[in-house]
Formats: structure tokens, C-alpha cells, sequence
């Protein structure tokens, strides 16, 4: 049997485009792109899932693979993933942005530490509640929806049908979705710090002759741990609808490409 290369490019093209755009998802994406998950591993991950959905996809375009239309596809896909996982990215940003905000009010904000996952110091708080967000997509399954949200999109979103500008708009009023949120998260610690430094002022004012500095920060520590406690409390009732809302950007945004 004669197999010509027009042939054998369509049978690699429906591997080979799957891969692209499941290889820039695990790249960009948290959890599946995090640092500490060597580069092979993610790519082989990402070439057997490409395996795995080849049948499932619809015929990917018959292009030759050593042509600029092949070059140009495959920047596509990237793009296409990097905007995918950026998506996510805003969910668990949400989180670490509550902690930063919290460490500012409380006093913690010199008490900074190494993040690894994205090449910069965050607070020590907001990387707690990075963690406890991550726990809670896993504990969730929020993994294995991203992945069939994933697979959908080569239905959605065929291979080749370029990015609207719908979409990129939807990506960036994801931006004030997420600032609203951690704010939302934030704000009672951020009214409980206020009233306590209104309360030192007011004392401050009634008796100068008390070292309310000496007084403040222990007091103000104490209130913002407990001002912890409480956002913490109140994370896991909220948590499920900001996943929702996550997961309906995703679909706005593979929408956005028909």
C-alpha cells in the first residue's frame, strides 16, 4: 500500500495539533505548569493525553507540517492554551492577592518568601491561602473538569478557527472580576483593621501618655490572626462559586471563538 506524504501529514496533524494546544495549557495553567513538575513530565503527560482524545477530536485541517500554514497553526494553539491556563490563573490569584492584602493590614507585609511558581516574593499569608486554594480545586475535582472543559474545546474550537476579539475582551474583564473578588474576600479584615486603628487614634488622643505603639502592633497582630480565621472560615462557602465562575469564563471564552 502507497502512503503518500499529504497522507501521512493528516495522521500526524491529529496528534501533532492536540498536542499544541494541550502542551501550552500544562505549561501555563496552575497545577499542571507548577515549577516543580519537571518540563518532560508535563510533556509527556501532555503528548499521551494527545494520544488518548485523537479519536475523540474532530479531523484536524489537512496542512502540510513543513509549511509556514503548519507554522502558523501551531502558534495558534499555543496562544490558545496560554490564554486558557491565564483564565485559571486569575482563580488562584484571587487567593494569594487576599493574603497579600491581609499580611498589608495586619503588619506581616516584610514577611515575604520565595514563590517558585512565579519567579517572584509574595506574602507569607498569600502563600497559605495559595496552598489552601489549590488543595480545594484538587479536593473539588476542578483537575478533571479543566481537562473535559479542555477536550470540549477542540469541538468548541476547532483547530484553526483563530481568536476573536470577543474573546480577548472577555479575558481582560476577567481582570476586574478578580481584583472584586479578593476584595470581596478581604474586606472583613479590612474593616476590623480599620476600626482598630481608629480605636488606637481615639485612645491616643484621650491619653498621650500611653505607649500606644508598645500597645498597637501586639493588639493588631492578634486582631488580624483572627481576622485570618475568619476569611479562612468563610473561603470554602465561597470557593465553589468562584470556581463556577472560573469554569464559566472558560467556556465564555472558547464560545467567543465560534
Amino acid at each position: 500500500m502507497d502512503i503518500t506524504f499529504a497522507q501521512l501529514s493528516s495522521w500526524l496533524g491529529q496528534y501533532w495539533w492536540p498536542f499544541f494546544r494541550i502542551g501550552a495549557v500544562f505549561l501555563s495553567s496552575p497545577f499542571f505548569g507548577n515549577a516543580f513538575i519537571p518540563l518532560w513530565v508535563r510533556a509527556m503527560f501532555a503528548f499521551s493525553l494527545s494520544v488518548v482524545v485523537a479519536p475523540l477530536v474532530p479531523v484536524m485541517p489537512s496542512v502540510d507540517l513543513l509549511s509556514m500554514s503548519s507554522l502558523a497553526l501551531a502558534f495558534e494553539q499555543m496562544i490558545w492554551g496560554l490564554l486558557f491556563g491565564l483564565i485559571l490563573h486569575m482563580l488562584f490569584t484571587i487567593f494569594t492577592m487576599l493574603g497579600q492584602i491581609v499580611s498589608l493590614q495586619m503588619g506581616l507585609g516584610m514577611a515575604m518568601m520565595n514563590d517558585p511558581i512565579n519567579g517572584m516574593s509574595v506574602a507569607v499569608l498569600g502563600r497559605i491561602f495559595l496552598i489552601f486554594s489549590t488543595l480545594l480545586f484538587l479536593a473539588l475535582d476542578g483537575h478533571l473538569l479543566v481537562i473535559d472543559i479542555l477536550i470540549q474545546s477542540f469541538h468548541i474550537w476547532p483547530v484553526g478557527s483563530g481568536i476573536s476579539e470577543l474573546s480577548l475582551k472577555g479575558i481582560v474583564s476577567i481582570f476586574g472580576w478578580m481584583f472584586s473578588a479578593s476584595l470581596a474576600l478581604a474586606l472583613p479584615a479590612i474593616v476590623s483593621m480599620l476600626l482598630t486603628n481608629i480605636s488606637f487614634g481615639i485612645m491616643n488622643r484621650a491619653a498621650p501618655s500611653l505607649n500606644v505603639y508598645a500597645l498597637g502592633f501586639p493588639m493588631t497582630m492578634m486582631l488580624g490572626l483572627f481576622s485570618v480565621l475568619i476569611s479562612i472560615s468563610g473561603v470554602p462557602a465561597r470557593y465553589t462559586a468562584l470556581v463556577h465562575d472560573a469554569l464559566n469564563y472558560l467556556n465564555i471564552f472558547m464560545l467567543g471563538g465560534k
